[in-house]
């Protein structure tokens, strides 16, 4: 939520805060606010679409720092919009200021902009490291706070509502969090810290009872409470004026420290916000009464958590279920477990339960149609998965808790031959040049893909699943033989990507991006001990090589916008086809995005390719890297490759006579997780790949 100026104003009077030594405890972390920190703080690239392969180096730091520590860490994320929308018209906001930064950025000015897949890249990390991660349904605050509360630990986080909450444990601001600079012997080692408590921060201020610090949030301002209530509180209280031997501090603000002083003469919450009311007056004081009491019970936490039992669980069942939204609680339970562990998409739950989604502004060309717009007819398939019912279903009248709220009219009834039937819709809010626009869109399968229902997925077999993801892709499935397994669904992404944006990518940027897959390839296998690659110098020539035509993340001018443009509309596709691909339990094993894209290594191969440099020339001195980019670039130039997504017909279901065995016993929600779980390898129709690698084929993959 966040207290507006809060965290300045304790930020900038250090009396507030103690130093601490953090080590061998329980740490609940805010995974959100953490990635976001780990990002901007890093001065990594932000213009050119993200460096995730440097990003995914600094996720690894971290939490190694705090393993040295004895710091056990426990990542709690946000999930979905709230189903009340009682914050949406600020998530718009939000949206639209990140619109106007992303433009800032590609007129090489300043922003803040998370590039589109860090995100996943932060969590793929997770995984791979095995910290326990949960998934909320909506905002995480809440169950982050009332995890800590239940373990007496403290939090970590970038969030001002956490100078509200009471915790035992306290709250550790991440600005003081110095995780790269751990301190102390080899026997006790610990982070340096500085530690915020309301006992400590309520005696500053009268020794006033810590249970009016909820009130004090919800009338200075969060991002539930109308700016008018605020404004006109303020506006008929003066407050004294504060003695000058309080500001002991750098910082101060008048407003904060007054209100708090003036709450400081109520012995209880009850007596001040009658008081409050009183200030408020008019003619809606009841109904006043009930909003600030709602507002209020968001900072009211419960005697036990329900992630704690998620977390001490060795094979952790679903988080209390209590209080889900309507549109959750007939959902499959496979789907909310997959949903609880992060394995797929939050992006899931807006669908789900609003019918609405807020598409992420990217740095790209604000005179041209969103990227988003190429990426379209795959999250047509992704809707039409979520929402399509069987005919029978269909065909019922909705109920208004059905329709959910605010929702009656985004279902399009026609008439069909059975009688009524809806196409279910989703209310898309995306860029439309410098502003945020909501678009209605219709839920759509390809009818040349097999008809496929959410209860179902699960039962499914894998080649059922796998010809509808290569159908919303128009991609052939035996374009895919010859790929190594965890490059597959860059593939046909890519595919998809060439086929469908506009305007068409040149050879020097399609040459480039398929460099980079074979930079990432051998970047991952040559630092693996396991690997046959494993300090190959042959290989590490060849990485260093392509690394030393990277732009200097610093250097904001001289941005390529075409380029930028095309590679935003390529990850929009990567990001809701890794969407597609989770929802379907993973038919293709999921790509780790640290190592299929780099922003600034792409920009700077386009470049050099551009200029005169040979694709053959930069992968010198390894046999493997040539054999694989002609791979690449064979499966992407594939005649039997079908032209477009939108108009297959037939697509992914020519198979070859192989194709779909053994697919129906791998376990749901692990498939193509990291790649520490699974061997390593390449696979080739050519037999003359050097006898170093061990070979992998698809087939195998989807049979271990």
């Amino acid at each position: 939520m966040g207290v507006h100026g809060l965290t300045s104003f304790v930020e900038g009077n250090h009396q507030f805060l103690t130093e601490m030594r953090l080590r061998d405890c329980r740490l609940v972390i805010d995974g959100c606010s953490l990635y976001f920190q780990l990002y901007f703080k890093s001065g990594l690239d932000q213009a050119r679409g993200g460096d995730y392969d440097l990003f995914a180096v600094l996720v690894r730091q971290f939490f190694a720092a705090l393993s040295e520590c004895a710091v056990q860490p426990f990542v709690v994320v946000d999930g979905g919009m709230d189903q009340t929308d009682k914050k949406f018209k600020t998530l718009q906001e939000r949206t639209q200021s990140k619109i106007r930064e992303a433009h800032a950025l590609s007129r090489g000015s300043h922003g803040y902009v998370l590039p589109l897949l860090a995100r996943e890249v932060f969590k793929q990390v997770i995984f791979e490291l095995g910290v326990p991660l949960v998934q909320c349904i909506s905002e995480a605050d809440f169950e982050i706070a009332s995890l800590a509360k239940h373990w007496g630990c403290p939090v970590l986080t970038n969030d001002s509502d956490f100078f509200i909450f009471d915790l035992k444990g306290g709250y550790l601001p991440f600005s003081f969090f110095q995780w790269n600079n751990v301190s102390g012997k080899s026997a006790e080692r610990y982070v340096p810290a500085r530690h915020f408590t309301v006992s400590r921060f309520c005696m500053h201020f009268n020794h006033m009872n810590k249970q009016l610090l909820p009130l004090f949030a919800v009338i200075t301002g969060n991002d539930y409470t109308p700016g008018k209530i605020t404004e006109i509180f303020f506006s008929r209280v003066e407050f004294e004026r504060v003695p000058s031997g309080r500001k002991s501090g750098r910082s101060s603000s008048p407003r904060i420290e007054g209100f708090l002083l003036w709450l400081s003469q109520f012995a209880n919450p009850v007596d001040a916000l009658e008081m409050v009311l009183v200030i408020l007056g008019g003619q809606q004081k009841g109904n006043l009464r009930a909003q600030l009491s709602a507002r209020l019970k968001d900072y009211q936490l419960p005697k036990n958590s329900s992630l704690a039992q998620y977390f001490s669980s060795p094979q952790p069942a679903l988080p209390d279920t209590q209080g889900l939204p309507v549109a959750l609680v007939s959902q499959p339970e496979w789907l909310l477990k997959i949903i609880a562990s992060g394995k797929l998409s939050s992006f899931v739950l807006d669908v789900l339960v609003l019918q609405k989604v807020l598409l992420v502004a990217q740095v790209e060309n604000s005179h041209l149609a969103s990227s988003h717009m190429t990426s379209l007819s795959i999250r047509k398939s992704i809707y039409s998965l979520l929402l399509d019912k069987p005919k029978q279903e269909s065909q019922m009248p909705q109920t208004s808790t059905q329709r959910g709220r605010g929702r009656g009219d985004m279902n399009r009834h026609s008439q069909g031959k059975g009688g009524q039937f809806y196409t279910p819709c989703v209310d898309e809010y995306d860029r439309q040049e410098l502003n945020l626009r909501k678009n209605t869109v219709e839920a759509h399968q390809p009818a040349s893909v097999p008809q496929l229902y959410l209860t179902a997925i699960d039962k499914a077999s894998a080649q059922v699943r796998l010809q509808v993801l290569l159908g919303a892709l128009g991609v052939m499935e035996h374009v895919l033989q010859p790929l190594p397994p965890q490059l597959c669904l860059a593939v046909c992404v890519t595919f998809f990507w060439m086929n469908n944006c506009k305007p068409k990518p040149p050879q020097p940027l399609l040459q480039a991006i398929l460099l980079g897959f074979v930079y990432g390839e051998l970047s991952w296998r040559r630092a693996h001990p396991n690997d046959p690659l494993f300090g190959s110098k042959a290989s590490a020539s060849v990485c260093q090589r392509l690394s030393q035509l990277r732009v200097n993340p610093g250097q904001r001018r001289g941005l390529d916008l075409g380029v930028a443009h095309l590679l935003s509309q390529w990850q929009s596709c990567m990001w809701v086809t890794m969407f597609l691909n989770q929802l379907l339990c993973f038919p293709l094993p999921e790509p780790q995005c640290a190592w299929v894209f780099s922003g600034s290594l792409l920009h700077g191969l386009e470049a050099a390719i551009r200029g005169g440099q040979q694709w053959q020339s930069l992968l010198a001195g390894d046999p493997l890297a040539p054999q694989l980019f002609s791979i690449l670039q064979e499966a992407l130039t594939n005649p039997a490759a079908l032209p477009s997504a939108n108009n297959s017909r037939g697509g992914g279901q020519r198979q070859t006579q192989q194709r779909g065995r053994g697919h129906e016993g791998r376990g749901r929600g692990n498939r193509g997780r990291g790649r520490g779980n699974r061997s390593r390898g390449m696979a080739s129709s050519n037999s003359a790949l050097d006898n170093r690698f061990q070979l992998l084929t698809l087939d195998d993959w989807q049979q271990r």
